[in-house]
């Protein structure tokens, strides 16, 4: 069913056994003199050892003033080659072939990152990071070139096997190309032909010092996606003039940091959604192109490389989540790849914050090494208490280490709090993942005891010699007049369907929850009215998927009071205090509490002189993101 991913191609003189590539994604796993560390080398080994026809590495910096983030990999001297030759041996002894992603960040950076102002072809802030750039002259863009060039000669003494030229996403090479950005009236600038003369006088050099047969794929974006900025007629135009300059691929991606859901997009993005742009550039060239963008299965894959679109499909977060995905989907085992959620928790938040990247749903990212799992050399009996996502991933990693693993569950499902957080628009592919989790359950054989809470009585019973509480948390009662009303519900049993709701709906409290909530009810019909204490919604939400929720709220009409309090529950609407005074609103026919959880754990002090081994995880210890309660459970699963 894949034989299109799955057959052969070339990049110049490169032949890739595969159409799955790597997608280049910001991890900070190097160090700060832009080494290889064992922990960047052992997160792209798994990638190879999984299969992927090509990996391309993160931003390779041309020098150290072009970063924008610390701990990036670097070529920018001849002392960098050896710790990065080590790097390349490894990969290649894993059956992978390399290419160094190669950039200069200009001025999508910050001072406190290099230590120096931001550089830019004209002296105008990027939108995000707001600092003025310095106007670069001709001399100093001379030495951008030549730092270009002599980047990709190391890089091909390092023994990668090819490199790619980042021209997208509004870094350097992509401010030159785009009147978003260039508006210099000097050889650099104006006409397309004088736009192109950077990036084209890079190509030249680094064909010059690294070989005309040294493999060269160029990045850019199809569409940046701001007012003023390059479209895809802009981009077509350029990949006849890249094609004829030597360039043995495109790849095509979307955005600039003023577009960065382009860059990174959500769950809220449709998948595959930038796949035309790579389309119309693969009607106008005859060198392979490469697309990008949401997509995160085998099949969806396949049929773009059957659809013509493209001839390769670069995967970012998917293969975070799974770098198996190509040797599973090669042996038809498609309900074993752990699926990329779209939440963003792990990877972009992480790295946004200029912290190592992990993943929500594979903890093991960037700790391969470390967070391996092998038998135990004591086989023993474990009771996990709570069928979450923690709980859930304490009794696959426990199992899976030969340990005899029971799961006690109270409610009807497994899940969670994460399963309801899948109900909400945008939500979806974090049933995806719980089913992943489910079946992983079954192939370890965990013994599943559905509708038993494990209790004081039971593990009496049942003699563990470790218990792991993964019971996470439940909603509270605000200290309302009115609050026991009848009309008065839980977001999570609203979410659940357990309880209906009426036509009008006030939400107390305008988190992610109460947001998503609203969303929800209002995508299905209903009137709905939020009231939040803080000055904004949502401010628990990860940025990039607060702006798609906000945008949903906004376009379905939600009644929003902000820096308002709920005082009182009457019988024909709420008394809020705003702005120093009392008002009522409504009337409503359902009230919704979104206001908060709290832990819950009774059964740790119960326990805690009978069990030899108590390990307590996620919301039970304390509310916090499913990331946390993931991370935890698999370190508890291992720690047995």
């Amino acid at each position: 069913m894949l034989k299109k991913i799955f057959s052969p191609i070339r990049i110049g003189t490169v032949e890739l056994s595969n159409r799955l590539v790597v997608s280049p994604m910001v991890t900070i796993y190097c160090n700060d003199e832009g080494m290889a560390t064992e922990r960047f080398t052992a997160y792209h080994e798994a990638k190879a050892r999984g299969g992927w026809g090509l990996i391309i590495t993160e931003d390779y910096a041309v020098e150290p003033e072009g970063r924008a983030f610390p701990c990036l990999p670097g070529l920018w001297h001849d002392g960098q080659i050896e710790s990065h030759s080590k790097f390349t041996r490894r990969i290649h002894d894993s059956g992978g072939k390399v290419f160094a992603q190669i950039y200069h960040a200009g001025r999508q950076t910050r001072k406190a990152v290099t230590g120096c102002q931001p550089v830019a072809p004209s002296a105008i802030p990027c939108p995000i990071l707001q600092e003025i750039p310095h106007e670069l002259t001709h001399e100093e863009i001379n030495d951008i070139v030549t730092n270009f060039g002599n980047c990709a000669r190391r890089a091909r003494e390092a023994m990668f096997d090819g490199i790619e030229i980042h021209g997208a996403h509004g870094y350097l090479i992509a401010q030159f190309m785009s009147l978003y950005s260039n508006k210099r009236n000097d050889a650099y600038g104006g006409s397309l032909m004088n736009r192109l003369r950077f990036p084209l006088e890079i190509i030249a050099d680094i064909k010059k010092k690294a070989g005309d047969d040294f493999p060269l794929i160029f990045r850019m974006s199809g569409d940046e996606l701001v007012p003023g900025g390059r479209n895809i007629e802009d981009t077509k135009a350029i990949s006849v003039v890249l094609e004829a300059a030597g360039v043995n691929a495109l790849h095509i991606s979307a955005g600039v940091n003023g577009s960065v859901h382009a860059i990174i997009p959500p769950a809220a993005i449709p998948h595959g959604w930038i796949t035309r742009y790579a389309e119309e550039v693969k009607k106008i060239v005859d060198i392979p192109v490469i697309t990008v963008g949401r997509i995160t299965d085998p099949f969806l894959a396949e049929e773009v490389i059957a659809g013509k679109k493209a001839d390769l499909v670069a995967m970012g977060r998917a293969y975070l989540a799974d770098p198996e995905l190509p040797n599973k989907a090669a042996a038809g085992k498609f309900s074993d790849i752990n699926p990329c959620i779209g939440c963003m928790q792990g990877c972009i938040e992480m790295i946004s914050q200029y912290r190592p990247a992990t993943c929500l749903v594979n903890p093991t990212v960037g700790k391969e090494n470390e967070m391996k799992i092998y038998p135990a050399d004591i086989k023993k009996k474990v009771l996990v208490a709570g069928g979450g996502p923690g709980g859930m991933e304490a009794a696959i990693v426990a199992a899976k280490k030969g340990h005899e693993v029971h799961l006690f569950e109270k409610g009807d499902r497994l899940g969670g709090q994460f399963y309801i957080a899948s109900i909400p628009p945008f939500k979806g592919e974090i049933a995806e993942f719980l089913a992943w989790q489910i079946k992983q359950l079954a192939d370890e054989k965990v013994t599943i005891h559905m509708g038993v809470e494990l209790t004081e009585e039971i593990a009496a019973e049942q003699k563990p010699d470790a218990v792991i509480i993964a019971t996470g948390s439940t909603p509270g009662y605000p200290q309302l007049k009115g609050i026991k009303k009848e009309n008065v519900l839980f977001a999570g049993e609203v979410l659940e369907g357990k309880k209906e709701v009426g036509e009008r709906v006030a939400i107390i409290g305008g988190g992610a929850v109460g947001a998503e909530t609203a969303s929800h009810l209002a995508n299905h019909g209903k009137n709905v009215t939020i009231i939040e204490m803080l000055p904004k919604l949502a401010t628990d939400a990860n940025p990039f998927v607060r702006r798609f929720l906000l945008q949903d709220l906004a376009e379905h009409g939600i009644q929003i009071y902000v820096n308002s309090t709920v005082t009182e529950l009457s019988d024909d609407g709420l008394m809020i205090k705003r702005m120093g005074r009392e008002e009522k609103i409504g009337p409503f026919d359902t009230v919704v509490l979104a206001a908060g959880l709290r832990p819950l754990n009774d059964l740790h002090s119960k326990l805690q002189k009978k069990v030899s081994q108590i390990i307590a995880i996620g919301d039970a210890v304390t509310i916090r993101k499913a990331l946390d309660a993931i991370q935890e459970g698999y370190l508890a699963g291992l720690g047995i």
